[in-house]
């Protein structure tokens, strides 16, 4: 991979990261802001719980994605970022550009998926 696309990922990858960090940070306010509400009777509290859940789905799931983001800066670090951690075939650009932080080329990706 030329140093040029390096570059355009790494930015890429850089930004989205700083755009989850900023998620994470104000769906924690949130749900510290849903917890110290007083609920009045059982449909606030409910609709609280809800709520919470979601936000804590949410949460997690930016987390998830910014542990990848960050496998992705280590590995365009240390030379291997497109290279495919199942088949050490190469991950075409294109699902690079769909998804930065790909692990897997696409022949791989559904049998990692049906592993998980």
């Amino acid at each position: 991979m030329q140093e040029k696309e390096l570059e355009f990922f790494t930015k890429q990858l850089l930004n989205a990261k700083e755009h989850i960090l900023q998620n994470v940070e104000l769906a924690s306010k949130e749900l510290g802001e849903l917890q110290n509400q007083e609920n009045n009777d059982d449909m606030d509290y409910a609709s609280m719980r809800s709520d919470s859940m979601i936000e804590q789905v949410v949460s997690d799931q930016q987390k998830a994605e910014l542990k990848d983001i960050e496998h992705a800066l280590e590995r365009i670090k240390s030379g291997n970022y497109n290279v495919c951690e199942m088949c050490s075939e190469e991950i075409g650009i294109a699902r690079l550009k769909a998804k930065p932080y790909a692990m897997y080329c696409m022949a791989c990706r559904p049998l990692y998926e049906k592993s998980h």
